[in-house]
């Protein structure tokens, strides 16, 4: 249902230059020595999903469930958990399902601005396009459709189905979609009630509930005071109760219709998004946190886990060594998270919507801070390393994909839509543009003294820019998709490079490649016209010589081992 809060000028940015990107040429990748390579493991197990999101019931009691960023719909079995795939990339890109009466599928594709629809036959067809954002979605009693913008629009429309079956058939543009409301204040997982005919659901930015006339666009607000109101549904069991998920306190409520009187149902961690209801009135939600869906007791508040994972989108990390234990930190786009480096532990550090609302796709750990970098919200966090606090919050980047921490507070920012590398004060205030044009840049990583390493897709190239004077110069390049990048020990740079699905050690002094582990699971499929490293790999190289990358495909964490000497 909710991907998350993004910035209007990221997602534009990115139609425009994640297409420029992908234009480019690609380098044609030149084979790499290869030497012994490094022993494999997965330190933290995969799971299904990418985030997931939308959820709902068909007629025969089937459970489906959308993720945006895996652009997947799934269909789940709520006795054992087992997952299968039913609609693939990018079509399948789904922040909200909904079914009518008659066993059509609907579904919205956030980051593609469309709306789809697939027939009892298996027939898939494009209904809508150009929409700013389409999250969520409802059959009304009589097969009306409806769909909201929220986030990067805000508005509640209605997409006309009486000719879909027919060969001319057009999917529909916004300005021809009939508009019933706008300016709600983000209109977010709503349900259309049988009896009445009136749809009900949250308001995003307001912590509200409303009942909206679809026919008027009238509203009024049957129950307020949510943090984060992400999804209401209607419990088929007594019409007169919604029931409503709290994504920014992982509360579940339930709200009479008729008395408005709110009972809190169940508490569960933040980052909840979504819910359903079968046939037998049991209540489904999601964690878009925890890439889990659970079964809760409307009487206790319990709750069975269906399906749950480690770690959501694990994107960039890095690495921390006290003593002998090393810790992970993982950029996991829903979350901050560590991984203990020997057992494979998750602890939470943030929890996007709880604790943040940054979607860190890239993570650094500095002298003070551990930053967190989002392209999603056009920010970079300050992390207290002692408290673990968010501190800071730095906005008004263009696409900010990766930042480092030198030693005096200074930030340097790598932004992926301008191609530049920015040089921000320790208060935030002042910032200067010291390289520019670099070709899609993706990780940075610190090296000696003033310079710093950056891994540029388009180019398919290692950089290395001397942030004291701006020289730059190019340190190995003919690499297929290089993303993740850090220093070892040794002084080499270890890369993710994608393209191939493996890691290389490069020594930056001749650009010398050496393969060190190969056919990785790494490489998550980007979304039409959005960026080439939609979620980077990340790498990150303790001290004692182990290499952690993030194996995005599978939701899991590898921990790569040197071999014996």
């Amino acid at each position: 249902m909710e991907l998350g809060r993004i910035v209007t000028t990221a997602a534009l940015v990115f139609g425009l230059a994640g297409s420029a990107l992908a234009q480019q040429a690609a380098p044609s990748a030149q084979p790499a020595p290869v030497a012994k390579e490094y022993s494999q493991q997965f330190l933290v197990p995969g799971s299904w999903f990418h985030g997931v999101h939308g959820l709902a019931f068909n007629k025969d009691d089937q459970l489906f469930a959308g993720s945006v960023v895996g652009q997947t719909i799934y269909r789940v079995q709520v006795d054992s958990g087992e997952v299968d795939r039913v609609i693939d990339p990018p079509t399948g890109m789904a922040d909200d399902i909904a079914f009518a009466d008659d066993g059509t599928m609907a579904w919205t594709a956030f980051l593609l601005g469309k709306v789809y629809i697939r027939k009892p036959n298996g027939k898939t067809i494009e209904v809508a396009q150009g929409l700013s954002g389409p999250n969520s979605l409802a059959f009304g009693k009589d097969g009306r459709l409806f769909v909201t913008e929220v986030f990067l629009g805000d508005a509640l429309y209605e997409v006309d189905l009486k000719n879909v079956d027919k060969p001319d058939f057009k999917p529909f543009a916004r300005n021809e979609l009939r508009r019933v409301a706008e300016k709600m204040g983000g209109l977010n997982g709503f349900e259309i009630h049988k009896d009445d005919g009136f749809l009900y659901g949250p308001i995003w930015f307001k912590g509200e509930i409303v009942k909206v006339n679809l026919e008027t666009g009238a509203s009024e607000v049957i129950a307020s005071g949510f943090k984060i109101p992400a999804a209401a549904n209607i419990d088929p069991q007594n019409r007169d109760n919604i029931y409503v998920v709290d994504t920014g306190t992982g509360g579940i409520w339930s709200v009479s219709l008729t008395s408005k009187a709110k009972r809190l149902v169940a508490s569960m961690k933040p980052g909840l998004d979504n819910l359903a209801f079968d046939s037998r009135g049991r209540l489904f939600v999601t964690s878009m946190t925890d890439n889990g869906i659970y079964m809760v007791d409307k009487q206790t508040g319990s709750w069975r886990t269906i399906v749950e994972g480690k770690l959501a989108i694990p994107a960039d990390l890095a690495v921390t060594t006290e003593g002998s234990k090393e810790t992970v930190h993982v950029a996991d786009v829903f979350s901050y998270r560590n991984v203990d480096g020997t057992t494979g532990a998750v602890t939470d550090v943030l929890r996007v919507h709880g604790e943040t609302h940054s979607y860190p796709t890239g993570i650094s750990v500095g002298p003070k801070h551990t930053l967190l970098s989002s392209w999603f919200s056009n920010t970079v966090q300050k992390i207290d390393r002692k408290t673990g606090k968010l501190v800071a919050t730095l906005g008004e980047f263009t696409a900010p994909v990766d930042a480092l921490e030198a030693a005096d507070g200074t930030i340097y920012v790598a932004e992926l839509a301008t191609g530049n590398l920015v040089k921000v004060s320790p208060d935030g205030k002042t910032r200067t543009n010291i390289v520019k044009e670099l070709r899609g840049p993706v990780a940075l990583a610190q090296g000696a003294g003033t310079q710093i390493y950056v891994t540029e897709i388009a180019a398919g190239a290692v950089t290395q820019i001397d942030v004291a004077t701006g020289a730059r110069k190019v340190v190995a390049d003919n690499l297929a998709g290089p993303e993740g990048i850090d220093v070892g020990p040794d002084g080499k740079l270890y890369v993710a490079e994608v393209g191939q699905k493996r890691v290389v050690a490069i020594d930056p002094a001749n650009g010398h490649k050496v393969v060190i582990a190969s056919n990785l699971d790494i490489g998550l499929a980007p979304f039409p016209g959005g960026p080439p490293a939609l979620m980077p790999t990340g790498v990150a190289v303790s001290r004692s010589g182990a290499v952690y990358v993030s194996a995005d495909i599978r939701n899991a964490l590898y921990k790569l081992t040197p071999p014996s000497p």
